[in-house]
């Protein structure tokens, strides 16, 4: 997240869709050294990680996300193999272009009252509202 409160995003180059960067840990990784890792390869920007802000799991493929609030320390914004886009958008602009199982995740790391708990099917939450 960004001094001006807008958030860094990226289209996916697999499917088109708009997602906040982030990937499968190594073995050996921490946590937080993941999340550092994968939004420079996917963004080009270097990010301080600074707390969790949410558990996010998806119920039909078993898979558990964990997101961070991170703020940038450098870097310079560029595509990959995994992104065609890189940008940082308004709240309003992630509720636009983001599914909601994703969009909530950078909403709830906003809102400074986590970290959340949430369950979805991939493309619900469950049992709650965004």
């Amino acid at each position: 997240m960004r001094e001006d409160g807008r958030l860094l995003a990226i289209r996916r180059a697999d499917n088109g869709t708009w997602e906040l960067p982030g990937g499968v840990l190594e073995l050996t990784e921490a946590p937080e050294d993941g999340v550092a890792r994968e939004v420079w390869e996917e963004t080009g920007i270097r990010v301080e990680v600074d707390e969790l802000t949410g558990v996010y799991k998806n119920t039909t493929r078993g898979v558990v996300a964990l997101v961070f609030r991170c703020k940038p320390s450098g870097g310079v914004e560029r595509t990959s193999a995994e992104s065609t886009a890189v940008d940082w958008l308004t709240p309003e602009e992630v509720a636009e272009r983001m599914a909601e199982v994703y969009a909530v995740r950078l909403l709830d790391a906003l809102d400074g009252h986590g970290p959340h708990v949430r369950s979805h099917d991939g493309r619900h939450l469950l049992g709650q509202s965004a």
